[in-house]
C-alpha cells in the first residue's frame, strides 16, 4: 500500500529544455564550457559540485564569470540557469493538487539554489505552494546526497517514517528508478513529455 508519494523535479514536474541553457549560458555569458558541466542527468564539475553541496550558489557565479564575457553579473547566471526549466504543466500540476489531498507529498532531487528558487516560482504560478503541497523537500545540496546512492534513500525514507514498501518513488530517470526499487520502496520511470496523470491513475 502506498502511503507516501515522492517526486524528483526535473523532467517529471518541471520541464527541461537542455539545449535552451546551452544556449543561454553562451549568448549571455559567452560561457563555452557548458556542455563539460551541464548533463541531461547528473551534473559534473563545478554544477555538480554545487549539487552536491560543496560549493555555495555565490562560488558557482564566480567562477562562471570568471569564465564570462566582461560585465556580466551574478543575475545573468541566473538566468542563464533557469533557461533549463521551461514550466509546470497544467495537467501536472492538477495531478499534484489532487494527490496533496490524499497523500503526504514529497520532493526528491539532485538539483541547486538556484535553480531551486526558479523552481518554486514555476510551482506557485500554477497554483502549487511548496510549502504546504509538499510535506517534506530533500535537495541535494542541502542534504550533501546525490541519487542514486543507497545513502541518499535511507536517509530519505528515516525523515519520511515510512517503512520503504510503503513509499512510491517517480523519476525521469531509470538509474534512480533502480537505486529506490533496490532500497525497497515502489518506484515508477516517468517519460518525459507524456501523462503523469495516466501514470499514476491507479491511485
Amino acid at each position: 500500500m502506498v502511503k507516501a508519494i515522492v517526486f524528483d523535479i526535473g523532467g517529471v514536474l518541471v520541464d527541461l529544455d537542455l539545449n535552451r541553457c546551452i544556449r543561454a549560458f553562451r549568448e549571455i555569458l559567452g560561457f563555452e564550457r557548458i556542455t563539460e558541466i551541464l548533463d541531461a542527468s547528473h551534473q559534473k564539475g563545478i554544477y555538480g559540485d554545487m549539487e552536491a553541496g560543496l560549493l555555495s550558489a555565490d562560488r558557482f557565479r564566480e567562477l562562471i564569470l570568471a569564465e564570462s564575457r566582461p560585465g556580466c553579473t551574478g543575475a545573468d547566471v541566473d538566468r542563464a540557469m533557469a533557461a533549463l526549466l521551461t514550466g509546470v504543466p497544467e495537467a501536472t500540476a492538477q495531478v499534484v493538487k489532487d494527490l496533496s489531498a490524499r497523500y503526504p507529498l514529497y520532493l526528491l532531487s539532485n538539483n541547486n539554489p538556484i535553480s531551486m528558487a526558479r523552481t518554486y516560482e514555476l510551482l506557485r504560478g500554477v497554483g502549487i505552494h511548496p510549502e504546504t503541497a509538499f510535506r517534506g523537500q530533500f535537495i541535494s545540496c542541502e542534504m550533501k546526497l546525490l541519487k542514486p546512492t543507497q545513502e541518499c534513500y535511507r536517509e530519505v525514507q528515516r525523515r519520511i517514517g515510512l517503512p520503504a514498501g510503503e513509499i512510491l518513488f517517480i523519476d525521469d530517470n531509470q538509474a534512480n528508478v533502480d537505486a529506490a526499487l533496490q532500497a525497497g520502496w515502489q518506484a515508477r520511470y516517468y517519460e518525459p513529455g507524456t501523462s503523469l496523470q495516466a501514470l499514476l491513475a491507479d491511485l
